[in-house]
């Protein structure tokens, strides 16, 4: 069957797949390809890699810091107020916070890319339509924050624990609009591998963030909404000293010459990649936060839930690690392909996908040979303190899987195909993970353990996956999806596919 069409590029990510594999190289860049790096060139690259994760884990550990400090002056306020701000956290998380983080992923291939073909203006649009985006995106969720007490409520939660949650979410409302400028200007930096001011702030922010919690909460009496104020706070001081250094340094001159009327058009492109990137990331929070409902009615309930919490705690510690390496490989294969240079961005993805394997290894081990004393941090409860520690060697063994398909969606995102990494996680985590989590967590008895073998299976499955696709990536197709990308003249070009046969 012979189809016959002219097709944007951006709003088929299967497009390039249909297309000859070799058009517009030659075959030197088709050898270039194909060979195995030899050591140096590894070397090398896991320098350049790790040139961005570790700034990027430093500031992660340090927004971890800033959660801890919030929770622990939450926990000194009371048990109602400790239960309500978890609860406005989880629901952040949710309805807010993850939405913003996965439409601002969209930017990345197109920054990143822009980057390595030196098309400056491309990256300063790009960076206005993303605020832009995530500023319109943040009324409904505002919306939405303001009206969630009746919902709470309406879906059987605890009436005074529903209203501090609705009070704390309430006066987060200005972070949203802080976040939407936040993540744009962080991805913005990143693809140009400008990381330190990334790290610098969240040190900032955190220096500050417990002595305003203390001011707010008992100087100005103002308890958990403090915390909540703190919160904002600190961000924003996340935020201003990040605007200062972009205009301080000059690293916006190339690419920024103010707000312009083209960042009001097209946004098909960019909305393209942002929306995929966004269903990939909430589906992955999502889990997870699905986890702890499950625990919730399982027969030993309290002790599932507070165990599912500490849990939680220790993957989010891990979870830093491969994240950083997912942001860093895509900063790296989209400048690669940016650059027309398609053999080192294959082999950023593969050394990448190395130094995932070798993290998760580290994170498996770490979970294991602290399953018995990391609960002793949070609680002295024995049966809490027993399922934990027969919880965390099967959460360790998900970091296998985890820490190599969060790389892999790095990859797959600085490539600019987000849909392809959504697609996996829906499959992996709510077509195998889910059902098999139920069916063992409560068909076979099994409890909170079955939940975690569920997990287990999905993070399995999606890593098999991932690892699929990019043994399977043809980079010299990716290159020219590249040029496709980017057009010759700071535009969106369309390309037609002619006589494709099915």
């Amino acid at each position: 069957m012979a189809l016959e069409a002219s097709t944007p590029l951006l709003m088929d990510p299967h497009v390039p797949m249909l297309t000859s594999t070799n058009a517009g190289t030659t075959p030197d860049e088709q050898e270039q390809t194909h060979r195995r790096p030899n050591i140096s060139e590894v070397m090398e690259e896991i320098k350049l890699l790790y040139s961005i994760a570790l700034p990027i884990i430093a500031a992660g550990l340090l927004t971890y810091g800033k959660s801890m400090i919030s929770m622990l002056f939450m926990g000194r306020l009371g048990k109602e107020e400790l239960a309500g701000g978890s609860l406005s956290i989880g629901i952040a998380n949710i309805t807010g916070y993850s939405v913003l983080s996965g439409l601002a992923l969209g930017m990345e291939a197109i920054s990143s890319q822009a980057w390595g073909a030196k098309q400056w203006p491309l990256m300063g649009q790009t960076l206005q339509r993303t605020i832009l985006i995530l500023l319109f995106s943040s009324l409904p969720i505002s919306v939405l924050w303001l009206n969630i007490e009746p919902l709470l409520i309406l879906c059987g939660q605890d009436r005074t624990i529903s209203s501090i949650a609705s009070t704390y979410l309430c006066f987060c409302l200005p972070d949203l609009f802080i976040q939407s400028i936040i993540n744009p200007l962080k991805i913005y930096l990143r693809t140009q591998n400008v990381i330190f001011p990334l790290t610098f702030s969240a040190a900032f922010s955190l220096v500050l963030h417990a002595p305003i919690n203390y001011f707010l909460i008992y100087n100005l009496s103002l308890g958990f909404k403090g915390v909540a104020i703190a919160v904002v706070i600190a961000d924003f001081n996340l935020l201003i000293v990040l605007f200062l250094y972009v205009n301080l340094s000059g690293v916006h001159r190339k690419s920024w010459h103010g707000w312009s009327a083209d960042c009001f058009d097209g946004w098909k492109p960019i909305l393209s990649l942002a929306v995929p990137s966004c269903i990939s990331v909430c589906l992955e929070w999502w889990w997870y936060e699905l986890m702890i409902l499950l625990s919730g009615v399982l027969f030993n309930a309290a002790e599932a839930v507070s165990t599912m919490g500490i849990l939680l705690q220790a993957t989010s510690l891990a979870y830093i690690f491969p994240s950083a390496l997912s942001l860093a490989v895509s900063t790296r294969v989209g400048n690669e392909l940016g650059a027309n240079r398609p053999s080192k961005a294959k082999t950023s993805c593969h050394v990448a996908t190395l130094c995932a394997l070798v993290t998760s290894i580290v994170a498996m081990l770490f979970m294991t040979s602290f399953r018995s004393t990391w609960g002793k941090a949070f609680t002295d409860d024995k049966a809490i303190l027993a399922l934990t520690a027969a919880a965390m060697p099967v959460v360790g063994l998900c970091e296998l899987g985890n820490c190599p398909q969060t790389t892999g969606c790095g990859a797959l995102r600085g490539s600019a195909r987000p849909a392809l990494g959504a697609h996996i996680n829906l499959g992996s985590f709510y077509g195998v993970g889910l059902p098999l989590a139920i069916y063992l967590g409560f068909g076979m008895q099994m409890g909170l353990l079955g939940l975690c073998f569920g997990l287990l299976a999905a993070q399995a499955v999606c890593a098999c996956l991932m690892f699929f696709v990019l043994n399977r990536t043809d980079w010299l197709m990716q290159a020219q999806r590249a040029k496709e990308l980017l057009g010759v003249e700071e535009e969106y070009q369309t390309i037609s596919i002619k006589t494709v046969c099915w």
